[in-house]
């Protein structure tokens, strides 16, 4: 796995997979090269999760004016990257009265890692594709900011890739030298061609090409949980279709800004990028009686 700082220049990896409709669900719920310490946060820190039971009758959950994704009597909040230490608050409502949740963030330093990337087009890119990157931009935030029923789980989420986690959630990255955005999800190097899946029950909202994701897929799992999968070199389902979990999505690719074979993934709570491995984990805790949140 980089170093923090490590320049990246691509990766390979050897080996050849069998390309199958379904994968076996069992052998996907293993961390590869990246353990569960690693990435799952145990409190709430800018880009993780907060974990909350909901007093019963309690209705019109929110979070920075955004709706609260809950599932088994639980809150699952996503905390934005950019949010400073303090307190935050979950509104909701209790027989008619408004009530409210607060509850601490703490601060969270993420290491910085530095990218060349050959092709300076996906760094600078030229005056005539300004216009397709803004409205690819403004088409994602829609589909981020998106609300729709709730679906219904009875099993935790799944990795989509089981490969070599090459990018954590969160680093401070720079391409070329060039500061930009913090990186949104987690990076999964596996061979060109190597099946996705998705992790969760969901429907395609998006299945496209974008000019820095490459071939992408939006999956919407309701409630304001959006999932992305990028650089696929190809898609394997179309818009408006309903997936099952470990159903084929896409295979592993290199196409928009990508320095060799890999999925990037992201997840999306109430309109924020969080770790997927903090959300991962939070979901699973809902699944079981847990003692461990507030």
């Amino acid at each position: 796995m980089p170093r923090p700082g490590k320049h990246i220049r691509a990766w390979n990896i050897a080996g050849t997979t069998k390309v199958m409709k379904r994968w076996s669900i069992k052998t996907l719920t293993v961390w590869t090269l990246l353990s569960v310490s690693q990435i799952v946060l145990a409190d709430a820190v800018p880009g993780g999760i907060y974990r909350w039971i909901v007093p019963e009758g309690a209705q019109s959950l929110s979070y920075r004016n955004r709706p609260v994704f809950t599932h088994n009597g639980q809150a699952i909040v996503g905390i934005p990257i950019t949010e400073t230490a303090g307190t935050n608050e979950i509104y909701y409502r209790l027989n008619g009265t408004p009530e409210s949740h607060p509850f601490a963030v703490r601060s969270k330093q993420y290491s910085e890692q530095h990218i060349t990337i050959v092709d300076t087009t996906k760094v600078d890119p030229p005056a005539q594709d300004l216009e397709r990157i803004r409205d690819e931009a403004a088409r994602q935030r829609r589909l981020y900011d998106s609300v729709t029923p709730t679906l219904s789980f009875d099993r935790s989420f799944v990795l989509p890739l089981n490969g070599i986690t090459t990018s954590l959630y969160g680093h401070r990255r720079f391409f070329n030298g060039q500061p930009r955005s913090p990186h949104s999800g987690l990076d999964i190097a596996a061979d060109r061609g190597t099946p996705i899946i998705a992790p969760a029950p969901g429907t395609v909202r998006l299945a496209d090409d974008l000019f820095f994701n490459g071939n992408t897929i939006f999956l919407d799992h309701g409630q304001g949980l959006i999932t992305m999968y990028c650089h696929l070199s190809q898609h394997k389902v179309a818009v408006d279709e309903v997936v099952a979990q470990g159903d084929v999505i896409g295979l592993v690719g290199t196409t928009g800004r990508a320095t060799g074979p890999h999925l990037h993934w992201s997840v999306s709570l109430n309109g924020y990028r969080v770790d997927p491995g903090a959300f991962m984990q939070a979901f699973a805790n809902t699944l079981n009686a847990s003692s461990d949140v507030e």
